[in-house]
């Protein structure tokens, strides 16, 4: 029984120490501190621009589907069912930016890699596949001239026992 559970323990032990569950640890890490950076550029930058034309705050946009929607003095809704399209359009901001970084810093730079590295290896292929060729037709060469060599000597040979 302690057999299995040292094998348990190596085997999790072993996937942990695998290279993707890292880069995972490390990117959840490296998205949550990104994720506030766009969280505060939204908030910070983009709200007040959107504010300009209306209030300060994009999330205080908001339509009442039912009835006038009423709010007290700390501005909760007290009457009426609120459509809060505000918070839905800082949400759709904040993504945008958050796709449009990742696209632009992340993806986009990787792909273009991915795409010169490719043409280098079918390049080197290519020539790989050009001197493969050329061994080939030497090593024929070779080949016909040791049987060519080799002919005579059994013709010879040959000819030479039967007289």
């Amino acid at each position: 029984m302690a057999e299995e559970k040292v094998s348990v323990l190596e085997g999790f032990k072993a996937f942990l120490m695998r290279g993707n569950v890292i880069d995972l640890a490390v990117a959840v890490v490296i998205g949550a501190a990104f994720t506030a950076v766009v969280n505060s550029i939204v908030k910070g930058l983009i709200n007040p621009i959107i504010g300009a034309f209306g209030t300060k705050d994009l999330e205080k946009y908001r339509s009442c589907l039912k009835a006038p929607c009423e709010t007290n003095a700390t501005g909760d809704i007290v009457d009426g069912i609120p459509i809060l399209w505000g918070s839905v359009l800082s949400a759709v901001l904040t993504f945008l930016i958050t796709a449009a970084v990742v696209y632009f810093l992340m993806v986009l730079p990787m792909s273009r890699y991915l795409a010169r590295r490719a043409a280098k290896a079918a390049q080197a292929e290519e020539e790989q596949a050009v001197v493969d060729a050329e061994e080939i037709i030497l090593l024929r060469e070779i080949r016909d001239e040791l049987v060519a060599q080799r002919a005579p000597v059994r013709d010879g040979g040959g000819s030479g026992s039967s007289a």
